[in-house]
């Protein structure tokens, strides 16, 4: 059904002129002039067919069909500007909600973060972490780094690296433990991550070590059993790109050269039928130039 509203105009005017108890300082907050308040004050008054102000020698008085329509167009208007404010980017930094595995936010987001901060301040990054399927329909996300091949029905994906393992330990445990052929990892500790629980074997079946992928030490993520690896804990399976830095610095070593391409790889996603905000393609565009700089 169609509803008749008055004249917006006149009713803005009626408002700011109701609040003032003036005309000629609602001429003032308007930038227009008396007469041109009057006149719309008029036209409203004519379209009610209603007075809404007396007119006294010292100014104006709402009337009491004048106070019963500025006590609900103030709240109208007030809604009107709290739900402006609310969608409004106006001075407004632009938010950006990512939500991350655990691992790839402690071993590669985290430590480069700040450098996507400083080439854009306005972007305030709210980075979330969880293992779980991305829901987003009830998750107030803008995308979500996955693992996988990319075929999530629903999603765009945009590949950012592959899943590339490769065994890691610290110098010292290396130095001990001497070991110089995959087959020595069947005389040492294996770390796993109870995240990713086929890497081990994985790697152990493409290089053709003899050696059983079961036993050893099991931790929640892969950034635990990285961990406990620099802490001479073990030897690792590592995604290669999480630990690319500590290899070139040298707290960590890769005791054997040969990795393992698992077919999979991280990929930025977000909601097929949604269109992707500039904000978003700036962190998808810096995260690829972050990865290209390490190659």
């Amino acid at each position: 059904m169609h509803t008749s509203y008055p004249p917006l105009n006149p009713l803005r005017t009626f408002e700011v002129a109701a609040r003032l108890c003036s005309l000629t300082l609602a001429a003032e907050e308007l930038n227009v002039s008396q007469v041109a308040v009057s006149r719309q004050v008029k036209v409203l008054e004519e379209y009610l067919g209603v007075t809404l102000f007396k007119r006294l020698h010292r100014g104006i008085e709402l009337t009491d069909e004048g106070k019963q329509l500025y006590d609900g167009v103030a709240r109208a208007f007030q809604d009107i500007g709290n739900a402006s404010r609310l969608v409004s980017r106006r001075g407004r930094r632009d938010i950006l909600a990512i939500q991350s595995y655990t691992t790839f936010s402690q071993r590669w987001l985290i430590p480069r973060l700040t450098h996507f901060h400083d080439a854009h301040p306005r972007i305030e990054v709210r980075l979330s972490s969880s293992i779980a399927p991305v829901d987003f329909e009830t998750q107030n996300l803008d995308a979500a780094i996955r693992a996988g091949k990319g075929d999530w029905p629903g999603l765009h994906s945009e590949k950012l690296a592959d899943i590339e393992l490769i065994p890691i330990c610290s110098p010292a445990f290396h130095l001990q433990h001497k070991l110089e052929h995959p087959n020595d990892l069947s005389r040492v500790r294996l770390l796993h991550s109870m995240a990713r629980p086929t890497d081990w074997a994985a790697w152990i079946k493409r290089v053709g070590a003899n050696v059983d992928a079961n036993p050893g030490m099991r931790f929640e993520s892969s950034a635990l059993a990285y961990e406990a690896a620099s802490l001479d804990g073990g030897v690792a399976i590592a995604v290669k790109v999480f630990v690319k830095r500590q290899l070139h610095n040298g707290s960590l070593v890769a005791p054997f050269e040969q990795t393992c391409y698992s077919g999979e790889g991280y990929f930025l996603t977000w909601p097929q039928n949604t269109m992707p905000s500039p904000p978003l393609m700036k962190f998808l565009g810096w995260i690829r130039d972050q990865m290209q700089l390490e190659e």
